[in-house]
């Protein structure tokens, strides 16, 4: 992978870490070529069971790198970059049979604000902020952002955050429902370290199940969802997790999961 992003894998956990400090790591071509590589590489390698996507110096990433954009403007095909990778780096976080934590260091604005949204669980510095940032530079929003933001505050707070772009504390952040743990910044990488690890040694496929499960419910009926349900349900009952959890249960131990 290129040094603008980082990827390391131990004992069950990949971590990929944003390395443009100098540029509040926002996103240029070979920065995001190497992020959607890390992410494809971690959901196909099956000796990783959680992702931690953080990022290196004060912010977490700012979203495109506009001086890098502006040169592109005058080309035939300028947002191509969504489809090519804006579009799979959100698609390899959500889609993977495993859960993805962000660990949120500083300011996360437009795509990267997408980026945090779209990881499973968010570990949030009480120094970090948010903020959509697309209306702004007269911009669409891209990265998932349209799709996560209102169900998780709702269509008319999304709007708000859209269409008027301001910076939003952690805090706020935090009250809106955004992130779900809000820690002191000098805690930010040993807890969401913490958190990711402990999911690297959880039932991993009971994981990939819940996260199916959820993606699926979005968009389908009550009746469609439980039959989706079944299906999953049937999948982890017959994991060799589910056996292990069973007899730790009842052995009143605490399970040692392999992820399968």
């Amino acid at each position: 992978m290129a040094d603008t992003v980082l990827y390391e894998v131990n004992d069950g956990l990949a971590t990929v870490t944003i390395n443009r400090p100098d540029a509040m790591n926002a996103m240029n071509t070979e920065a995001k070529v190497a992020l959607r590589d890390a992410l494809q590489a971690a959901g196909a390698d099956p000796a990783v069971r959680a992702v931690l996507l953080t990022a290196t110096g004060r912010a977490f990433c700012v979203g495109q790198d506009l001086k890098e954009h502006v040169r592109s403007l005058t080309g035939e095909d300028a947002m191509r970059t969504v489809r090519e990778h804006y579009n799979p780096i959100v698609r390899a976080i959500t889609g993977m049979p495993k859960p993805v934590v962000a660990g949120v260091n500083g300011v996360a604005a437009g795509a990267g604000f997408g980026f945090a949204l779209a990881a499973d669980y968010r570990v949030v510095a009480d120094t970090a902020s948010f903020n959509t940032s697309f209306a702004g530079v007269a911009l669409s929003a891209d990265s998932g952002l349209s799709w996560t933001l209102p169900r998780l505050i709702g269509a008319s707070r999304a709007a708000d955050l859209m269409m008027f772009p301001r910076s939003l504390s952690a805090s706020e952040a935090y009250e809106l429902g955004l992130v779900n743990k809000l820690v002191p910044a000098a805690d930010l990488a040993a807890e969401a370290l913490r958190t990711a690890r402990a999911l690297a040694e959880g039932p991993t496929l009971a994981y990939a199940s819940i996260k199916e499960a959820m993606a699926y419910g979005a968009g389908h009926t009550l009746e469609d969802s439980l039959v989706k349900e079944d299906e999953l349900q049937t999948r982890a009952g017959a994991s060799e997790d589910h056996r292990i959890a069973v007899e730790a249960f009842l052995a009143k131990e605490k399970p040692k999961y392999v992820g399968r």
